[in-house]
């Protein structure tokens, strides 16, 4: 297939998404999804990775990070993909790939459009019907957001606080009344472009990071998909991977 995008702009935000081969389960069990969230916190530690939110899911993975240079993601997803595969592989005495061939990085515009995203991913298996609230789901960011972490912690609260323009006081109090609202509007289909767009958000943003890319942007085009601004990728990069509940 494809590969998808690895494109890195220091400061932006970036959505990133990464797939189990083939869409497998590989990750259905808590005990891999616990240790994908322990080399997150590895990364954060070893290489500065500023995690704004997360969710490990059973067939892939959803991270927001504002990325601070230009190398600092990369590291950290090869970290967290090979420790995470590679222990699986030997445990279950398996070969092959773990994870599709390449992770996926949108770039997402700051304020509302960085709220709409944080949301999206959070109330990410409650689109695919695995559970009614995003409490119930252990291996996600969401917790650390409303309660904070006295060790081991993963999210950088100032930084999320600063980029949404909100209070440390004020996060967890907003946080639960953007999800709940997002409930009870009850609409959570999934919306494919926060994971399959080069970039999202304000129409000016989006061709910044049109322009930024230069080359790597050349066959990118901007379309209009309601209020959002999106740069797209070439059609064919993800029609081989779209389509099911548990895609993200």
């Amino acid at each position: 297939m494809p590969r998808g995008n690895r494109h890195s702009l220091a400061g932006h935000v970036w959505h990133i998404t990464e797939r189990c081969h083939h869409k497998q389960f590989l990750l259905k069990f808590a005990r891999d999804r616990r240790a994908w969230v322990r080399w997150l916190f590895e990364a954060r530690k070893r290489f500065g990775l500023c995690v704004l939110n997360y969710q490990v899911t059973c067939n892939h993975i959803h991270l927001l990070v504002q990325g601070r240079d230009r190398s600092e993601v990369g590291r950290s997803m090869q970290l967290i993909a090979g420790c995470v595969g590679r222990a699986y592989n030997r445990r279950k005495r398996r070969r092959g790939a773990f994870w599709e061939d390449c992770y996926h990085a949108t770039a997402v515009d700051t304020e509302e459009y960085l709220v709409r995203c944080l949301v999206y991913i959070d109330l990410n298996m409650v689109r695919a019907g695995v559970v009614a609230h995003p409490r119930e789901w252990s291996e996600a960011g969401y917790h650390e957001i409303q309660h904070g972490a006295a060790r081991y912690r993963i999210i950088d609260r100032v930084a999320l606080c600063e980029l949404l323009g909100v209070t440390e006081q004020g996060l967890a109090k907003l946080h639960n009344e953007w999800v709940e609202s997002r409930l009870v509007r009850g609409k959570l289909e999934r919306e494919p472009e926060w994971s399959e767009a080069v970039a999202v958000g304000r129409r000016r943003f989006v061709e910044q990071v049109q322009e930024a890319l230069g080359a790597q942007a050349r066959y990118r085009r901007v379309e209009e998909v309601g209020d959002l601004s999106v740069l797209r990728d070439p059609e064919e990069a993800y029609a081989t991977i779209s389509g099911s509940k548990w895609s993200g």
